[in-house]
């Protein structure tokens, strides 16, 4: 008996171990590309200066102990047993963090919030994994205490609230500037393998072209997704693996088997009491062998966190380790180095096998890039739905995979940045000490907010906080300092993207809330569409009006400016706000909120759709067919909030319901007949005929249920419907007030304008027709 439940428990646990393996196996392709091909160019930057002269292996020594141990912190125990911990629903990054702590301290910049979205599912998920801390995660333990006074701080000061948006807008930038750097870097040292079969007058006049014309491939292949040639990422970062780790294990066990010796801490220690200032500044080439780390906690929503650990713990982690001590080997024993580029990852392979290696290097520094360009842009995207970045075409690559998206005026602007960097430095140093401080930056802005994750979120005692951030925060400052101090060699061009970066995200965010403070301000109050009347004061035509409107309350003044102008309208009015939540997704089910402007007479309605900043917006046709039944599923529920509807009151002016679009027109096709051309084109009728008009035609579902002033109010729905839409947009044109600082009208007039007309117009208003459109402009003086 026992062994017949065993049979039947035993498979399922085996089926479940195979898809976390498998998910394993294919994060290796996605996640590790970039980490993986670090052994490149690690040793060549470190050892740029003058400690490769020595004669004794202290400094080798002392460099691979650098580099096991800050394998073993940052990577392993930071990220994988701690920082993977704290997903925002599956999802991860900057702004899962950023978004956790605005959903805990309610210390978020998004100017349309409402009391509903706390609602929300993913809203309310509980955000304590760090079961390794406290055996139960929802007891409160002495953090408890120490959160509501830290919560009040954030809350209550502005400026607090500023400091950590733009720290979460800093990593975004240096994440943004290693989608510049990386490609650069990696193809660069791939191909950099050319030089040890040709003299050293030839090879640096094909290195630099061979990689530009790779780097230029690689981002013209962008706008074909990355779904087509996906399953080859995993075998060639397998294959790279394996070379990286026989190889290492070659040069051990032949040059130097004593090389494990190095793992002792002690050697780090003899290298900088014996290099001194000279050893801290090659720290900048150590740092680079933990590039790529930030990519297991940034493309955590593409799989699972066990997934994750167990690729990086069992495979990644063992084969950069004999990599490295393979290079050490052999370099220990080579220490008469002619050349620069000696001291590189190609010389430690056997000469017979130097070109095989040098292919799968390109291959996977190539794997390894366009991990980072995809992640750059998904993290655009997340900011652009959060108000960050302006708005940008955003192209869905896979109809399958949601996270794969290309964009196409950044995949251009990084092409040519990532081409002016490689031409311009020509040199693995310069591209280290660049690519190195903005990874560091980005692990030090991940310290900072996971350490108030740990105290708001989490729950936990403010000392483990502390010591979180002493801990890593010193290792991260040590690496930092040895970054910045190459300033002038490579690591400005970090800081000067990010500043670029920054000062566009940080006018388009002001200027977007400060449009929104004018529409606050100037919106008109529903009274004064309720003195109207049921007629509105003026004509009501067939169809659905849609004004759109980022307002959760209150009257848009372009409603009234349009109507003042034009007393016309439509016969069911939709006050239609479409904004982002700081979740990465929003069920189906509590997408809409709908509620009612006015008595049931008027036949208008607010509808309010939520997204997440990772979910996808729906095309024209699916999107007003979900519209429609929303609004069709609150009117036949309107009576009976109580069956499992949620209901919000904004502001005590609208009383509104999360519904799901779940109520269906049965659509009937009826054929129109063409008339018949006249004598002149009867020759073209023979050739071409005109085939009959096809016309669909709404018809409400037969329920007795249905009251007749329900089933009168469906049937207006109904024929708006079947006479089509019309959108009304706003054009907005924004000019500071007079008397305004310079600063003010510098920002405004000239920065936030510039970018509004040469950004992309809002999602929703890409595929609408041009025919059911309208745009009424206003001028904003804010």
């Amino acid at each position: 008996m026992d062994l017949e439940s065993g049979s039947h428990i035993n498979p399922a646990k085996r089926q479940s171990w195979r898809s976390v393996v498998m998910l394993a196996y294919q994060s290796l392709g996605v996640v590790y590309g970039d980490l993986s091909t670090s052994p490149l160019y690690v040793y060549k930057s470190t050892f740029a200066d003058d400690i490769e002269h020595s004669e004794s292996n202290d400094e080798i020594y002392g460099v691979l102990s650098f580099v096991f141990w800050t394998l073993t912190l940052v990577p392993l125990l930071k990220y994988v047993l701690i920082v993977l911990r704290a997903d925002d629903n599956g999802e991860g990054g900057t702004f899962a963090l950023y978004s956790l702590l605005v959903r805990h301290a309610r210390v978020g910049f998004i100017p349309n919030g409402q009391v509903a979205d706390e609602e929300l599912l993913a809203y309310n998920k509980k955000d304590d994994h760090l079961g390794l801390l406290n055996g139960d995660p929802s007891a409160p333990t002495g953090g408890a205490m120490t959160a509501p006074w830290m919560r009040r701080l954030l809350e209550k000061h502005q400026i607090s609230q500023r400091m950590l948006l733009v720290l979460a807008l800093l990593g975004t930038c240096m994440v943004i500037g290693d989608g510049v750097l990386t490609p650069a870097i990696s193809v660069f040292s791939a191909v950099s393998g050319l030089e040890l079969s040709m003299s050293k007058e030839h090879h640096k006049y094909v290195e630099v072209p061979v990689a530009c014309l790779i780097l230029v491939c690689l981002f013209a292949l962008q706008q074909y997704g990355t779904h087509r040639l996906g399953f080859l990422f995993a075998p060639i970062v397998v294959i790279w693996l394996m070379c990286i780790s026989v190889i290492g294990a070659y040069n051990i066990f032949y040059w130097n088997p004593h090389v494990y010796q190095a793992l002792s801490p002690y050697y780090m220690y003899k290298f900088l009491k014996k290099t001194r200032r000279g050893g801290w500044m090659s720290l900048g080439g150590v740092l680079l062998c933990i590039t790529g780390s930030e990519a297991m906690y940034a493309d955590l929503g593409h799989f699972s966190q066990s997934s994750i650990k167990i690729a990086f713990t069992f495979v990644v982690y063992p084969s950069l380790l004999l990599a490295y001590m393979g290079q050490a080997a052999y370099i220990s024993q080579h220490h008469v180095i002619q050349n620069n580029y000696r001291i590189g990852f190609y010389v430690s392979v056997p000469e017979r096998l130097r070109w095989p290696v040098l292919a799968i290097a390109i291959l996977a520094a190539v794997v390894g890039s366009q991990s980072v360009i995809t992640g750059t842009f998904s993290i655009i995207k997340q900011c652009t739905a959060l108000g960050c970045f302006p708005r940008v075409k955003i192209v869905h690559t896979s109809s399958k995979i949601g996270g794969q998206v290309y964009i196409p005026e950044i995949n251009w602007i990084l092409m040519l940045l990532c081409l002016a960097v490689t031409i311009g430095f020509r040199d693995t140093k310069h591209l280290g000490n660049a690519q190195g401080l903005a990874v560091i930056i980005v692990m030090l802005v991940t310290t900072c907010l996971m350490s108030l994750v740990i105290v708001l979120c989490w729950h936990k005692n403010i000392f483990l906080a502390i010591c979180f951030v002493v801990f890593f925060g010193t290792i991260e400052v040590l690496f930092f300092s040895a970054s910045l101090i190459k300033f002038l060699e490579g690591a400005w061009v970090p800081i000067a993207l990010s500043f670029v970066l920054m000062t566009v995200m940080c006018i388009w965010h002001y200027g977007t809330r400060k449009k929104y403070e004018f529409d606050v301000q100037n919106k008109v109050p529903i009274n004064w569409l309720l003195s109207l009347g049921p007629a509105l004061g003026f004509v009501r035509v067939r169809g659905i009006g849609l004004i759109h409107t980022e307002l959760i309350s209150g009257i848009p003044a372009i409603f009234s400016h349009f109507v003042t102008n034009l007393p016309a309208f439509h016969q069911v009015l939709v006050f239609l706000c479409i904004k982002s939540v700081p979740v990465p997704h929003v069920l189906p089910e509590e997408r809409f909120l709908v509620g009612r402007v006015g008595p049931k007479e008027y036949r208008s309605y607010r509808v309010i759709v939520r997204y997440g900043y990772h979910d996808i917006h729906k095309d024209e046709l699916e999107f007003e067919k979900d519209l429609v039944s929303s609004i069709a599923e609150f009117i036949q529920s309107a009576g009976h909030e109580q069956n499992g509807y949620v209901e919000a009151t904004e502001n005590g002016d609208e009383k509104m319901m999360v519904v799901s679009a779940g109520f269906r027109f049965h659509e009937e096709r009826a054929v129109e007949p063409v008339e018949a051309p006249g004598p002149s084109n009867s020759k073209a009728m023979h050739s071409s005929p005109i085939p009959p008009k096809k016309r669909v035609r709404f018809v409400l579902p037969r329920s007795p249920k249905l009251e007749k002033s329900t089933r009168e109010e469906l049937q207006d729905l109904m024929e708006a419907r079947e006479a089509g839409m019309a959108f009304i947009l706003g054009h907005s044109y924004m000019r500071a007030k007079s008397g305004s600082s310079l600063i003010k009208r510098l920002v405004i007039n000239f920065g936030y304008e510039f970018l509004r007309r040469n950004c992309r117009g809002p999602m929703y208003a890409v595929s609408i027709p041009h025919a059911s459109t309208l745009e009424v402009g206003m001028i904003y003086n804010v």
